[in-house]
């Protein structure tokens, strides 16, 4: 389970990738290597899960939740979506490195927040497009 926003550090992929395709679309470079694509992560908007924690203060009785959106998406589906927003092919400017490919990541990663939701009414409420289009227009103003 991974939370990002446009506040995400620099050394995500996330904010790598969409402030890389910014600096492509305003021609500053040309390239952007990456490690592997096939990756999938259950990505949530950091906001939704600030709010989950504040919800889980809330309670009476201190328990363990997950917050996730049950739902993974690759690594290339964000590239994807996020050099589009900027009306880029995403094909013809990226590099693949083995250097950085980690060894031993697992390939999905998957949340089941059933609980919270049930317990604490809690749900994420911006789809990942979204939060992609938010990340985009936050990197082509800072770039």
């Amino acid at each position: 389970v991974t939370k990002f926003s446009p506040r995400r550090g620099e050394n995500f992929v996330t904010q790598k990738i969409v402030r890389g395709a910014a600096s492509i679309a305003q021609r500053k470079t040309e390239f952007l290597e990456l490690g592997n694509l096939d990756i999938e992560r259950d990505w949530g908007y950091a906001p939704d899960y600030v709010l989950g924690m504040w919800m889980m203060l809330q309670q009476e009785q201190a328990d363990d939740y997950i917050l996730a959106t049950g739902k993974t998406h690759k690594l290339s589906d964000f590239l994807q979506l996020s050099f589009k927003y900027f009306g880029l092919d995403h094909q013809k400017h990226i590099r693949i490195n083995p250097k950085f490919v980690r060894p031993n990541e697992p390939i999905q990663l998957c949340g089941d927040s059933s609980k919270a939701q049930n317990i604490l009414g809690w749900k994420p409420s911006v789809p990942f497009e979204q939060i992609i289009k938010s990340m985009c227009e936050a990197a082509e103003k800072s770039n």
